[in-house]
């Protein structure tokens, strides 16, 4: 019974840790580029009371044996990297990934990091940025006379300025890809960066190499499915709740033990 309040414990705590992903992802359900959680659970330790396949007499063995396992824990919380919808904005610097690929900002502190929101805008000095003003990578910068601004699907970003007939071209974003996007570290601001299990950036040519294509005035929404975590949710706090009732179970258990002598 003792075993049992601690077992079941566990089971709550994990749900706990369940439910808070959950709501992580519901918090998030329009942001831009967010990618949804998932939280991977794995049993415990078992004690063994009866070994499987121990001898029973000087012919026969035990077929099963007996274990007790001890509950469970948390293995892992893992980004779904699916592609989520694209929200039609009509703004001439939002870009969406159709495919495979993050784009690269220059932190303040001069670290590469990584996205998939590309709300983009423009600062004082003309350059690509997002919303928190860390310019794309490599930089861009658009004219001040520019007066209609061209992304094609390849990245290439032409510009239209008085006089000119025809488009000049300024500069061409380039995506990058990692062997496993899962590994990548969130940071917060619908940023990542790169760590040892991610593996190292993969630079190319949207369009090439594995990499998704870009299309200009569009969002790509967060990948959450509203009707999906509610699910979720109710099966974790069932969960939890079922693990309550195992140790309200295990007490009463025990306080009916310390009552034999009345």
């Amino acid at each position: 019974m003792i075993r049992a309040l601690f077992t079941a414990a566990t089971g709550m705590i994990a749900q706990q840790l369940n439910v808070d992903v959950i709501a992580h992802n519901l918090a998030n359900v329009n942001t831009t580029g967010f990618k949804r959680s998932r939280a991977d659970f794995q049993d415990l330790l078992y004690q063994t009371l009866r070994q499987a396949g121990a001898a029973s007499s000087n012919q026969t063995e035990i077929p099963t044996g007996i274990q007790l396992g001890l509950g469970t824990r948390t293995a892992a919380v893992q980004k779904i990297f699916l592609q989520g919808d694209f929200q039609q904005t009509q703004n001439q610097l939002d870009l969406a990934i159709d495919g495979a690929g993050f784009f690269q900002i220059l932190n303040p502190n001069g670290d590469i990091v990584y996205t998939r929101a590309g709300a983009f805008k423009l600062d004082s000095q003309g350059r690509i940025v997002n919303s928190d003003g860390y310019p794309l990578e490599p930089e861009i910068i658009i004219p001040n006379d520019a007066t209609n601004i061209t992304i094609g699907a390849d990245g290439i970003v032409s510009v239209l300025r008085p006089g000119n007939v025809n488009p000049q071209q300024v500069g061409q974003i380039r995506l990058v890809n990692f062997a496993n996007p899962a590994g990548l570290a969130g940071i917060g601001r619908s940023l990542y960066q790169v760590t040892t299990a991610s593996g190292d950036p993969i630079e190319g040519v949207p369009g090439q190499d594995g990499l998704g294509t870009l299309s200009q005035g569009f969002l790509e929404v967060s990948n959450v499915s509203v009707v999906e975590e509610l699910v979720n949710l109710i099966a974790g706090q069932r969960a939890y709740e079922i693990n309550s009732r195992a140790i309200q179970a295990a007490d009463e258990m025990l306080q009916a033990a310390g009552n034999l002598r009345r």
